[in-house]
């Protein structure tokens, strides 16, 4: 199947960032996109003005037989409504992936994978080939500083992609270039161990073909069994890290994700200086340590900024960050915990990590596609942290999370809002 086949497009849960830019996506291609989600957003606000057709509720009168394809999102059930109707009606329907396999596989692809940095490095990479004169077309898990967009329409040869491994909806790629940042044991709702998501990576790395690359850390014990008997060129990106580099983006995991979009750029043998200019000048994305403003209470002038890190690595590695940047600044940590099995299976884990902030404020669990079946709360996350001597409280509310932290944080003190969910709500709040 290709894009050109179709001609009017709907995508259920058309407000969700990948979504909404293969929604753009269409839109570029001139197709005619109608698109769906639960309520109104700055996102779904942004499609409307950009020619989307938007229905903020779903249901069943969404679809009709004029709809030539329908997108789904993977967190969409076969049960909701509109995919009864569209089932029902015998329209196509593909998920986001396979969507995005449909456009990108016409191009010379790179494809941004691993448990952490994706997104950071894919919104590098689209600064690199920019700055290099390359106009490539892409797709980013996040709106890039520079733009505000998710999408890049570009006119050469070129798309880069972020490329989540979720239920191996990445195996819909076929990349001439696959960047693994990392591995760990991630979506435990899917993989059972650390082998399995090995096993899918695996697969991933051997669609790459002879004549391309796999930019890898080949010092990651995890990686290292993914990169056997491989037809394509593999490259250790760990022979690009440069500690010194210049960055706007504070941290050691920053300059990991920029030596391994360095590695990239060295394989298409583009010029050193482009690409050092690039990532001097990079802004970074939202949700990626975006500092939002600030606010003042009675003790003086706080600092606000939200970050998406929702796994204890991406936690430990933000907040280190930050510490980096204000040493001398006591940390007030706001999570939000994402999905009921990430938090059982990695409990003591995101102990660690959120001990490493000076004070703690949890929301209720994001529970997303999830029952509880294990019992896990934040309530008991909150006494593991207090054990560890952290000052750690429960909220039910971001309107009581907002408030609590507007009258303890202290002068001079930052505030990190943490979490997958819709947790960056506190930090709206806060700077209001």
């Amino acid at each position: 199947m290709k894009l050109s086949d179709y001609k009017r497009i709907h995508f259920i849960g058309v407000g969700g960032i990948g979504m909404s830019a293969l929604a753009r996506l269409c839109l570029h291609e001139g197709k005619l996109v109608s698109g769906s989600d639960r309520s109104a957003s700055v996102i779904t606000d942004a499609l409307v003005a950009e020619g989307v057709i938007f229905y903020p509720s779903q249901l069943a009168s969404n679809i009709s037989p004029e709809i030539d394809l329908i997108v789904y999102t993977e967190a969409m059930l076969h049960e909701q409504e509109e995919m009864v109707e569209a089932f029902t009606l015998g329209v196509p329907v593909v998920n986001y992936f396979t969507a995005l396999g449909m456009i990108a596989n016409e191009y010379h692809l790179v494809a941004v994978s691993g448990t952490h940095g994706k997104t950071t490095t894919t919104a590098m990479l689209i600064d690199i080939f920019e700055e290099a004169g390359l106009d490539p077309s892409a797709v980013v898990g996040s709106l890039r500083a520079k733009t505000k967009s998710n999408y890049r329409a570009g006119k050469s040869k070129y798309f880069i992609v972020e490329a989540c491994e979720y239920r191996r909806d990445f195996l819909s790629l076929e990349p001439d270039i696959l960047v693994i940042t990392n591995l760990e044991h991630e979506h435990v709702d899917y993989y059972k161990d650390l082998a399995s998501v090995q096993e899918a990576f695996g697969e991933m790395a051997n669609k790459v073909p002879e004549e391309g690359f796999v930019i890898a850390n080949l010092t990651d014990k995890n990686v290292l069994p993914v990169l056997s008997n491989l037809k394509a060129t593999v490259v250790d990106y760990r022979k690009f890290f440069d500690p010194l580099r210049k960055l706007t983006i504070p941290g050691i995991h920053n300059q990991m994700n920029a030596a391994a979009a360095v590695a990239v750029a060295d394989c298409l043998k583009l010029d050193p200086s482009d690409t050092e200019k690039a990532l001097e000048n990079f802004a970074g994305t939202w949700r990626r340590f975006e500092y939002k403003g600030a606010f003042v209470n009675d003790y003086g002038r706080v600092l606000v900024y939200d970050d998406y890190g929702h796994h204890p690595t991406e936690i430990k590695a933000t907040i280190a960050g930050t510490r980096e940047l204000y040493s001398d600044k006591e940390l007030t940590v706001v999570f939000q915990s994402h999905t009921y099995s990430r938090t059982h299976e990695l409990f003591a884990d995101f102990v660690t990590a959120l001990a490493m902030a000076d004070v703690v404020y949890l929301l209720p669990i994001y529970a997303a596609r999830e029952e509880n079946i294990s019992g896990v709360s934040s309530e008991q996350l909150a006494k593991a942290i207090n054990e560890r001597g952290i000052p750690a409280k429960v909220f039910l509310t971001k309107e009581a999370t907002a408030l609590a932290v507007k009258e303890n944080a202290k002068a001079e003190s930052v505030v990190l809002v943490m979490g997958a969910g819709d947790v960056n709500e506190v930090a709206k709040q806060l700077i209001v």
